[in-house]
């Protein structure tokens, strides 16, 4: 089982769309996919139909995955199954910090799927928390939206500081490029530039655009209802090229 996940410290920079369309594509794949909504917005779960999930109890690893395991949902497409997120998500930090191995939870908690998915990837709340260090310890590879611009640039050099303060393993992080205007040309210069300063960018770049902001009205991937366009088909180009490196994790 790999286990992947969508972060960012910004919002705004197509982390839920990522999460929601890879998940779509690696199903696509034949990988069978579990998704992870634990963004407290529940945009993912919103996206896919799917209702909030019901509260549980959370002592230690094992009561979290059995409580995780009774709000898997499936999905309208099989292959493709979903945990909900919940409001109460937004206290995952203040139950983490009561937890011995506070940082380790989470990564023990998914290996008890692991009989049932080829890949989990998790949709992460945008800060930098217990809970996000618990994903930073849990993923294989840890997916970065990174918006051209000058903010996205700084959030991206704070996450890798974050990484090597806390002796983390850098080579996790894979920044790519999301919501690109080719035409703009901040958006080509730094595209030019970043890559040089952090070699772990995937070279698959998500353009803007309006068919990915539509996925709200139809409550569905941007795969499912616009299988053709230029984001489509990036989506699923970075699906492969992730998956080229990925072999089973024991």
């Amino acid at each position: 089982m790999n286990v992947l996940s969508a972060y960012s410290i910004k919002g705004g920079v197509g982390k839920t769309a990522l999460a929601v369309n890879l998940a779509y594509a690696l199903r696509e794949r034949g990988q069978r996919t579990l998704l992870l909504d634990l963004d407290p917005q529940g945009a993912a779960s919103f996206y896919f139909r799917v209702d909030c999930a019901e509260k549980f109890r959370m002592r230690n690893a094992h009561s979290m995955a059995a409580g995780f395991r009774r709000n898997v949902r499936e999905s309208d497409f099989p292959g493709l199954d979903i945990i909900p997120s919940n409001l109460a998500y937004r206290n995952f930090d203040l139950v983490l910090e009561g937890m011995a191995k506070r940082r380790k939870q989470l990564r023990a908690m998914l290996e008890e799927f692991k009989p049932d998915y080829d890949v989990i990837l998790m949709d992460c709340p945008p800060n930098i928390t217990l809970l996000s260090e618990n994903v930073f310890r849990a993923s294989d590879i840890i997916l970065v939206p990174v918006i051209p611009t000058i903010l996205s640039q700084r959030t991206l050099a704070q996450l890798i500081d974050f990484f090597r303060d806390e002796e983390l393993p850098g080579k996790r992080l894979r920044p790519f490029f999301s919501m690109v205007q080719k035409r703009n040309k901040m958006h080509r210069e730094m595209m030019n530039a970043l890559p040089e300063l952090h070699p772990g960018f995937l070279k698959t770049a998500i353009p803007f655009s309006a068919d990915v902001e539509k996925m709200g009205l139809h409550r569905k991937p941007l795969l499912a209802y616009s299988s053709a366009c230029e984001a489509a088909r990036a989506y699923r180009a970075l699906c492969n090229e992730i998956l080229a490196p990925l072999g089973p994790r024991s």
